[in-house]
C-alpha cells in the first residue's frame, strides 16, 4: 500500500512539474510576442512623428515663402488674390498629410498578444 502512495505521489508531482513547464513556455512565448509588438509600434510611432514633423514644415515653410513671393509678385495688382489662393493650396495639402497620418496611427497597440492572452484565458476556463 505504501508503494501505490508512493507511485501516485510521484505521479502528481509529474504532472505538476509538468503543468508549471507549461505554463512557463506559455508566459515565455507571450512575453516574447508582446516585445516583438513593443518594437514594431516604436517603429511605427517614429516614422509617424518624423512625417508628422515634415508635415509641418513643409506647410510653414510653403506658406512664409509663397506669402512673401506673392507679395512681391503681385504688389500692385491682384497680391490679396493670389495669396488667399497658394495659401489655401498650402494649407489643404498640409491637412490633407495631417489627415491621412491620423488615419493611419493604427488600431489598439499589442492587439495580437491581447487576442492570444483571451484565447488562452478561454482555454483554460473549465
Amino acid at each position: 500500500m505504501s508503494r501505490s502512495s508512493d507511485d501516485g505521489d510521484a505521479s502528481t508531482a509529474a504532472r505538476v512539474r509538468g503543468l508549471l513547464a507549461d505554463v512557463s513556455e506559455l508566459a515565455q512565448v507571450r512575453l516574447e510576442l508582446f516585445t516583438l509588438e513593443a518594437r514594431q509600434e516604436l517603429a511605427r510611432l517614429t516614422w509617424m512623428a518624423v512625417l508628422a514633423a515634415l508635415a509641418a514644415v513643409f506647410v510653414g515653410f510653403g506658406l512664409v515663402f509663397l506669402a512673401v513671393f506673392l507679395t512681391v509678385l503681385w504688389w500692385d495688382s491682384q497680391r490679396l488674390l493670389a495669396l488667399g489662393v497658394f495659401t489655401a493650396i498650402f494649407l489643404f495639402s498640409g491637412l490633407v498629410l495631417a489627415a491621412w497620418l491620423r488615419a493611419r496611427r493604427g488600431g489598439q497597440m499589442f492587439a495580437a498578444t491581447r487576442e492570444e492572452l483571451r484565447r488562452d484565458h478561454e482555454r483554460l476556463r473549465p
